[in-house]
């Protein structure tokens, strides 16, 4: 399969501020989910934005907010878990830090490397990240 940018995270601080900072630059920004601190929009282009509020302190415990850089995450969708299971051991083994180990998350199973200039890569299986 053709490797696929599936979504544009973003760490915020405060998520209703956020969702309306994107709708009044023009996105139409969803309500959170109800039972989590996250809104997803998916655009004409099949990328996805997401403002997720706690979502890089749960899934990397050593995460700290910086005053600037990591405080978004770029989503590549490979396929199935094996899939995510082979980038990691490609990747970590090639010497690129890995933040967190595959595993499920509280959405698609995933796994979070740096690349080079320190910024995240969350490799999941998440089927709707699948635009094909």
């Amino acid at each position: 399969m053709e490797l696929q940018l599936g979504m544009i995270g973003l760490d915020v601080r405060d998520l209703q501020r956020s969702v309306e900072f994107y709708r009044l630059l023009g996105l139409a920004m969803p309500d959170p989910f109800p039972d989590r601190p996250v809104s997803l929009l998916r655009m004409e282009s099949g990328v996805s934005l997401v403002l997720a509020e706690g979502f890089a302190a749960g899934a990397d415990p050593d995460w700290e907010r910086p005053d600037r850089g990591y405080q978004q995450f770029l989503e590549f969708f490979v396929g199935d878990d094996a899939a995510v299971d082979e980038q990691w051991n490609r990747l970590t083994a090639a010497g690129h830090h890995g933040r967190m180990a595959p595993r499920k998350t509280t959405g698609p199973y995933a796994a979070m490397i740096d690349d080079p200039d320190g910024n995240v890569v969350l490799i999941s299986s998440d089927p709707a990240a699948d635009v094909s």
